[in-house]
């Protein structure tokens, strides 16, 4: 026998991140694998789903705690406006890498 109280309910642990979207980025590239993409460029609009845990900023009000989505969108369109590629496949891993640069960041999409 134990001096723990059995009435004491477990905290529940967070199994999954919340779900913030950040939605029409819009940025101009020059991606793509033929001449006039690259020449012309295009408009890119990005749309981001993070996964990332809201309650420290949620209870604090404070940006600190949570993802400053300002500076995010900034880098993210930089990222996209900057060094062309081929493939929308490594621009969409680009993207995804300058997301989980965040340490609040748990997976991006």
């Amino acid at each position: 026998m134990t001096d723990e109280p059995f009435d004491t309910p477990a905290r529940p642990s967070r199994a999954t991140a919340d779900e913030l979207a950040v939605t029409g980025i819009e940025c101009y590239g020059h991606h793509g694998v033929f001449d006039f993409e690259r020449r012309e460029g295009q408009v890119f609009v990005i749309d981001l789903a993070l996964g990332i845990d809201t309650a420290p900023a949620a209870a604090s009000d404070d940006l600190r705690d949570t993802v400053d989505y300002g500076s995010l969108v900034g880098s993210v369109k930089a990222a996209v406006e900057n060094d062309p590629v081929d493939l929308i496949e490594t621009l969409a891993q680009r993207i995804a890498d300058v997301c989980l640069l965040g340490d609040r960041v748990e997976w991006a999409r």
